[in-house]
């Protein structure tokens, strides 16, 4: 958590000096923070608990849109989780939570499959050529 507020810290100040940045953001929050983990209490000695990867059959029950913003979340936390990954590798620190990427990466595979199944289940051609397309860009 140090080295996130370090680094952090950093990319935000450097973010801060850019033009772009500081013509655009007033009080909003700059989106560099989204690629670290929000700052936990060292002192807190219970673990922190996450949450499993998501079933196929829960998936199944979710629609379309639904799952496209599902699968964003995840590409956010895998991009998040990576980033951090990374940036404790550099500094020679072991990564906190490992089995978190897998079940992001899990959760983002049954996606795909879902959305595959529906495509394949299509009844238009078209329509099924165009959902499976666009499957394939994810």
């Amino acid at each position: 958590m140090f080295l996130a507020r370090a680094f952090g810290r950093t990319f935000f100040a450097a973010a801060a000096r850019s033009k772009h940045y500081s013509a655009t953001a007033g009080a909003a929050r700059n989106p560099l923070q989204e690629f670290f983990e929000g700052d936990r209490d060292l002192d807190n000695e219970k673990p922190v608990v996450y949450g499993r990867s998501w079933k196929a059959s829960e998936l199944r029950l979710k629609s379309w849109d639904d799952l496209q913003k599902l699968w964003y979340v995840l590409l956010k936390e895998k991009n998040m989780l990576m980033t951090q990954r990374q940036m404790l590798h550099a500094q020679n620190l072991r990564f906190p939570n490992p089995e978190r990427l897998p079940k992001v990466r899990k959760s983002m595979c049954r996606i795909k499959h879902v959305l595959t199944e529906r495509a394949i289940d299509e009844p238009d051609p078209r329509r099924s050529a165009e959902m499976k397309k666009m499957i394939n860009t994810l």
